[in-house]
């Protein structure tokens, strides 16, 4: 089962060649939104919800392949088209230590990697740092044979090159838990440097809480002096918020430039940050 939810500004009549699109997916659910090319306005965005986490890539296309041939809206020409690959396949490398040979080396620090994984890396343009992961290939391939040429990124690349540039000129420590369905990224910057980040999945509300406790005491983080703040899919009636504000004293959720989810029933403001920003 899926579940679809969509928002469209009231200006959706505008020339093709006006509309960029972006894509975000994962083996949980597939989002994008189009802009206004011209004024980088947003004028569509929809998000399908999976009912149970995809068990390969594959399956995933399958789903991907489906929604395109329903919804009209990605049934258009675009004049630019982003994807981006969520993912726990990723590691980020400082760039002293980057050799394009050894990108394979590097993810098998973190997970295990197959021969015929094809591996590639992003520039983190606010650090001085690239990020090496695992896309699919088999969606960016379907992306190519209905648009031609686009570019693709790894989300955590998006993730941490918008909040550094949003914390830019601050002295105080930054601790960010970004959540998805099952899975959450925890970021924390200081004065424009990466201080820690990485990506863990969770099945329940103590599983959540362990990894933010645990990174905050490896930090040397005071659950009752610093703030917390929450971008992604959470609310205050959620149970891992509920089990967070047990432990943790000030919780925030991000600031939200962008006012298209503003006073939205189906989207609060600090959802889909990666994708609407």
């Amino acid at each position: 089962m899926t579940k679809e939810v969509q928002k469209k500004s009231k200006h959706t009549s505008i020339n093709t060649n006006k509309r960029n699109l972006s894509i975000q997916f994962s083996l949980d659910g597939f989002s994008f939104c189009i802009t206004n090319s011209e004024t980088n306005e947003i004028i569509h965005f929809s998000e399908y919800v999976f009912k149970n986490t995809l068990a390969t890539p594959e399956v995933l296309l399958e789903k991907i392949e489906h929604i395109f041939s329903i919804d009209t809206e990605l049934q258009h020409d675009f004049n630019e088209v982003e994807v981006i690959h969520q993912n726990n396949l990723a590691a980020l490398v400082p760039t002293k230590y980057f050799n394009e040979e050894e990108l394979t080396t590097y993810l098998n620090f973190n997970i295990k990697t197959l021969a015929t994984d094809f591996i590639t890396f992003d520039e983190v343009t606010q650090l001085d740092a690239k990020n090496v992961y695992v896309p699919y290939v088999n969606i960016n391939n379907y992306v190519f044979q209905n648009f031609g040429e686009f570019e693709y990124k790894h989300h955590s690349t998006v993730l941490i090159d918008k909040l550094v540039e949003n914390t830019k000129n601050t002295t105080e420590k930054h601790f960010f838990v970004h959540v998805t369905k099952n899975q959450l990224d925890i970021i924390v910057l200081q004065e424009n440097k990466l201080l820690f980040y990485n990506n863990f999945p969770f099945n329940t509300k103590e599983d959540f809480i362990y990894y933010i406790l645990f990174t905050a005491e490896q930090l040397g983080l005071n659950p009752d002096e610093f703030l917390l703040t929450f971008l992604g899919d959470i609310e205050e009636e959620s149970e891992i918020y509920k089990i967070t504000y047990n432990y943790i004293r000030n919780i925030d959720f991000i600031k939200n430039k962008n006012p298209f989810f503003k006073d939205e029933d189906d989207f609060s403001p600090h959802s889909n940050y990666i994708l609407v920003n």
